[in-house]
């Protein structure tokens, strides 16, 4: 059973109860199924095509594929959010509109979007299935917030990466709609929804493209003495020693020579990791939280769900006594980027 707290909102006042959820990745059919099974509340997907931010080769769901899947979902009374959370050129907004057409015809039980045209087609054509803000909407604000609740009627924001805990101790007193933040996963240290590192290099916007670093143009090399080196289109993004662990390369976390020396000059390959503020943030009334990796496997969306899972359930039953245990921070410094963790922009001397 998910923990329960009371989510304070100019919406829902001070004595509506959530459930805090747990909202997991499922990039695959089995993926999704492992999540569900493992304990997720929600799990969130996105079609095979650019309408999602993460528009790999090989991942993301086709039309039967997401109907078994949302299917399999609710026979367990879980949902299924769609992530649509890119943003289309003019030329091509109805492809965008008719993926929220094709969410709604499916049972999706939420959208994830950013692109207030879009969000602006489901409000009008599907008042009924809710509309969550993407974490691409780069919303940091209450009077963003505010306006994207009265315009697009959005009932939940997902919050950027950016934010440190106490300022998301803030906008869960003030937001009109519920709050869901990243538990778990991959980093971002730009400001999600504008970052142009990835454009520069490859001309190709990841906002835009639905992915950083699209595999067209990455190149690996293989070197005599054991070694790596991987491009993006031309431009050396890293170098790895022999046995040396390897990632999918992204600009922000390339390492360069700056000053005569090389190093991660923007940030290191590390996953975000706040087991221990679980207390203050169900404290703070968050609605949910979520974990990223729709490109990674089974056995990291089995691991780390299960590992969330049994945190939010203990501190659920005696949140007084709760404490990170030492085999959950084990577990999910495993399936971590780079085998390390950090509590990010949560975490810092100034605000």
């Amino acid at each position: 059973m998910s923990a329960r707290f009371v989510a304070y909102s100019m919406a829902t006042g001070p004595d509506e109860e959530f459930p805090m959820q747990l909202v997991c990745p499922a990039g695959n059919l089995p993926a999704l199924r492992a999540a569900v099974d493992a304990g997720a509340d929600a799990v969130y997907a996105g079609f095979r095509d650019q309408t999602n931010a993460r528009a790999f080769p090989g991942l993301n769901f086709d039309e039967a594929e997401l109907r078994a899947g949302i299917a399999y979902a609710h026979a367990r009374g879980r949902k299924v959010y769609l992530a649509l959370n890119t943003y289309p050129e003019t030329s091509r907004l109805r492809a965008w509109q008719a993926a929220v057409d094709h969410a709604a015809e499916l049972g999706c039980d939420a959208i994830i979007a950013a692109e207030m045209a879009v969000l602006e087609h489901a409000a009008r054509e599907y008042p009924g299935m809710a509309r969550h803000l993407s974490v691409q909407g780069s919303a940091t604000t209450a009077p963003a917030l505010r306006y994207m609740h009265e315009r697009f009627g959005i009932s939940r924001a997902v919050l950027p990466r950016v934010l440190s805990l106490q300022q998301v101790e803030r906008l869960c007193e003030t937001s009109p709609v519920p709050l869901e933040v990243f538990g778990f996963g991959s980093l971002c240290i730009m400001v999600e929804g504008r970052c142009q590192l990835s454009s520069y290099v490859t001309g190709a916007s990841p906002n835009r493209h639905g992915v950083c670093s699209p595999a067209r143009f990455v190149r690996w090399e293989e070197h005599g003495d054991g070694s790596r080196g991987v491009r993006l289109n031309g431009l050396l993004m890293d170098r790895y020693s022999p046995g040396e662990p390897a990632a999918y390369p992204t600009v922000c976390k390339g390492r360069f020579t700056v000053g005569g020396e090389t190093f991660h000059a923007l940030e290191e390959p590390t996953s975000l990791n706040t087991l221990e503020l679980l207390p203050r943030l169900a404290r703070a009334g968050v609605a949910a939280l979520k974990i990223e990796g729709r490109q990674r496997g089974v056995a990291y969306v089995t691991a780390v769900t299960r590992t969330w899972r049994e945190a939010i359930d203990r501190h659920a039953a005696a949140p007084d006594a709760w404490a990170p245990r030492g085999e959950w921070q084990a577990a999910l410094s495993a399936h971590a980027e780079g085998h390390q963790t950090t509590l990010g922009p949560y975490h810092r001397a100034w605000h």
